[in-house]
């Protein structure tokens, strides 16, 4: 498998996201001896300027993550296009453009079925788990259900403010045959939260936060909606700055889990790991298969950020 050359230069790897610029972050980081410049940009929300943005690095930079929104949401077997992302990267013709989604087919099934409790002792049997939206992350809600979480799926509760919990996933995909078709051509902030409401936390819904015993998914979702207590809660997810850590603990947040690394105080968002990987091995990603991707996180020695918080037990005062 190819991992770059011997030639010095430096391989970049810049996501484009549709989220808060505040967000912004850039490391430097050398792996399997090649040396990769790593880059996230948010555009406030606005998608002409994002599309300028990827229409400039193309061809110009190793590998384009697009963050902010997904390409695809998923409920089964079927993807529905979100229209608004294939218009963002229509200009883009020769930098793999990735959003994550070929991290997440597989990567985080393996963090819940194998990995955590094989590393870490954590299982999720009969544990009570709340997934925001599952048709972002299906392999995550398929692999709740083979552990035997009791997992509620949030996708009408956080994407459509319909405080409706669904409890199979079979009810998500007949519910996704019939709404996804129609809300993928919608403007995309009316079902995510881009720009400055990524700054905003609107406590709501707070019952089935409470009922959790782990909070997953989307970050953006989680915390766009969070209550100020979250005692002896896990949260699993990724996209997470240092701000965002500290609110999570100053809550009472027991684990933090990232399905991506932490770098330099950052977990980044799938798509700039799909990116990073993409650039590591020298490939396009339609030519890559999940063992590949799997292969290269093992090589390059990628894990997952497992972090306590606070105590399940705190001492009395």
């Amino acid at each position: 498998m190819t991992t770059g050359t011997a030639d010095g230069r430096v391989r970049r790897i810049v996501s484009v996201s549709l989220g808060s610029s505040r967000r912004d972050k850039q490391v430097e980081i050398e792996v399997m001896g090649v040396h990769f410049l790593i880059e996230r940009r948010g555009t406030d929300g606005d998608s002409r300027r994002a599309r300028q943005m990827l229409a400039a690095l193309d061809g110009k930079v190793d590998a384009i993550g697009l963050g902010g929104i997904n390409l695809w949401l998923q409920a089964g077997a079927r993807r529905y296009p979100i229209r608004d992302a294939h218009r963002m990267i229509a200009g883009v013709t020769r930098t793999p453009v990735v959003d994550g989604s070929g991290l997440k087919s597989f990567w985080e099934r393996h963090l819940i079925l194998d990995y955590l409790p094989r590393t870490h002792g954590l299982t999720f049997r009969a544990r009570r788990v709340l997934l925001v939206a599952s048709v972002d992350r299906f392999a995550m809600a398929q692999a709740f259900a083979q552990a035997g979480a009791e997992t509620i799926f949030g996708d009408l509760i956080f994407g459509l403010g319909i405080p409706l919990p669904l409890r199979s996933l079979r009810t998500v995909e007949i519910l996704a045959a019939v709404a996804l078709p129609i809300l993928t051509r919608l403007p995309f902030r009316i079902l995510y939260p881009v720009g400055e409401k990524q700054e905003t936390i609107t406590p709501r819904h707070e019952r089935f936060y409470r009922w959790a015993e782990i909070i997953a998914g989307d970050f953006h979702l989680i915390r766009r909606f969070m209550p100020d207590d979250l005692r002896g809660k896990e949260i699993f997810t990724n996209t997470v700055t240092e701000e965002d850590v500290a609110a999570l603990r100053d809550r009472g947040v027991h684990r933090l889990i990232t399905s991506t690394p932490e770098m330099e105080g950052r977990s980044f968002g799938t798509n700039v790991i799909e990116g990073f990987l993409v650039a590591l091995s020298g490939r396009r990603p339609e030519q890559l298969q999940p063992e590949d991707y799997f292969d290269l996180l093992q090589r390059a020695s990628l894990r997952p950020r497992v972090e306590v918080l606070n105590p399940l037990n705190p001492p009395a005062p």
